[in-house]
């Protein structure tokens, strides 16, 4: 148990790590991108403001290059009688650098060198009128008409075509369409992309090897109280045994003394009692300890069921409650004979036990797919969804008074609990509409083979 609350504290906290990582890593990836296709938006608008092309360099009446302000200069630019900067002044380029501005911010002087696109023009039918591809390289007049042909028929002003942000812009002739090669921006975006998702594993499989030593560093003691814990109960219960086969014994040589009375069947009585609790527990231990040596053999689970559940018939019809049986035949499964015998036994006293009279019990048992379900339902007035989540625990009782009229000690489940766990297996409960509780037992199935049968 241990164990497996490690595991699930390993999961949890793994799982949150890993979705943390995976939003902001995803995130910086997201406006590492979205930054680039702005910066190819950015330059496709200049060319087509300027018919796909350029602005020529220093040209006053289409943009303006000035100086970046020193120091020692700032003060005498706010001088003035109104002490105010024009509005219709551009933004101050960059400190040490010469820039154009064009209207959208500062532009490199570089950039008009730096950047390979291509040019086509179209009629209003989407006719090719003329190809501009002396500003790249990669691509021919042949192609450029193909990607045109693609991205008319598209009928989309704005996108990407291969590793080619497009425009098609409207002019007085037709159409325009510009192709921005982002082969390098989005290059560089699939870098970040892979650097940022291969340290991010690298950072998950070292986070996930610190926290599985550390963690088992933190658990160490409370494992190892769990265990002596444990080994008490089944050291307790073995030392418990012989005193109680004693007294038995002596009781048995003083009812032949003295004769029986009221007296000494209440001693016998509340000797057997303490008997099952004590193998109970110690059963219950070995199972958890997993020292238990289960005999595992291929068995006809159907006649197992049936077999145990006979026994309980007589019991419902004592107690004026109504028994069912809904059994699919020739059902196999890999277990432990004694401990399947068990669990159905432990089931069935559940339910005929906490069942109120006139009520019905119904077992069920059918193969589904690869498993086997086992089910016990039973009408149970009063029992909630709370109770339902705290029926596994040891010692716990829907009863709040502990009534001793109806037996047991709450570690029934338990034991059931641990034998399923031991098969592999899953188990459940339920409450069916507030007016029921139902058992479900899942185990691992064997097909039935004509040799077996």
């Amino acid at each position: 148990m241990i164990q497996k609350l490690r595991m699930k504290f390993i999961g949890i906290f793994m799982g949150s790590l890993m979705l943390v990582i995976v939003l902001v890593m995803g995130l910086l990836n997201f406006l590492n991108y979205r930054e680039a296709i702005q910066s190819a938006d950015n330059i496709l608008d200049i060319l087509a403001e300027n018919d796909g092309s350029f602005p020529p360099p220093r040209q006053p009446e289409d943009m303006e290059i000035r100086e970046a302000p020193q120091e020692e200069n700032t003060e005498s630019t706010s001088g003035g009688a109104s002490g105010e900067t024009s509005e219709e002044s551009p933004q101050e380029a960059p400190e040490g650098h010469r820039e154009i501005f064009h209207g959208r911010g500062w532009l490199s002087p570089e950039t008009p060198y730096e950047t390979r696109f291509f040019v086509v023009s179209l009629n209003e039918d989407g006719e090719i009128l003329s190809t501009d591809t002396g500003k790249i390289a990669a691509v021919d007049e042949e192609t450029a008409k193909d990607y045109a042909e693609k991205i008319w028929d598209s009928q989309r002003t704005q996108g990407f075509v291969s590793q080619y942000r497009y425009r098609l812009q409207e002019t007085d002739e037709g159409f325009l369409a510009i192709f921005l090669d982002c082969s390098r921006n989005l290059q560089a975006c699939r870098s970040v992309l892979l650097t940022s998702a291969g340290v991010s594993i690298l950072g998950i499989l070292l986070v996930f090897g610190l926290v599985f030593f550390f963690s088992g560093m933190v658990m160490k003691p409370v494992y190892e109280s769990y265990e002596k814990q444990k080994r008490f109960i089944t050291d307790a219960g073995h030392e418990i045994k012989t005193p109680l086969t004693i007294l038995g014994a002596d009781m048995d040589v003083l009812g032949m003394e003295i004769g029986e009375n009221e007296w000494l069947e209440d001693m016998r009585r509340q000797n057997q009692r303490l008997t099952v609790l004590t193998n109970d527990l110690i059963y219950l231990a070995r199972m958890e300890e997993g020292t238990s040596k289960l005999q595992m053999i291929e068995l006809p689970f159907s006649d197992l069921v049936e077999e145990t559940a006979q026994s309980f018939q007589a019991l419902a019809i004592v107690e004026k409650k109504f028994f069912h049986l809904q059994i699919q035949p020739m059902v196999m499964l890999r277990g432990d004979e004694q401990g399947l015998r068990k669990l159905v036994s432990i089931l069935l006293d559940n339910a005929v036990k906490y069942s109120e009279e006139n009520g019905s019990i119904t077992l069920s048992l059918e193969k589904t797919g690869r498993m086997v379900r086992l089910s016990v339902e039973n009408t149970a007035e009063g029992i909630s969804k709370e109770m339902v989540s705290h029926l596994f625990e040891r010692f716990y009782r829907a009863d709040a008074s502990r009534n001793s009229r109806k037996g047991g000690y709450g570690i029934g489940l338990s034991i059931a609990e641990a034998i399923v766990l031991a098969h592999k297996g899953e188990i459940k409960a339920s409450v069916q509409e507030g007016q029921s509780l139902k058992i479900t037992v899942l185990l691992p199935a064997k097909e039935w083979t004509k040799e077996r049968a």
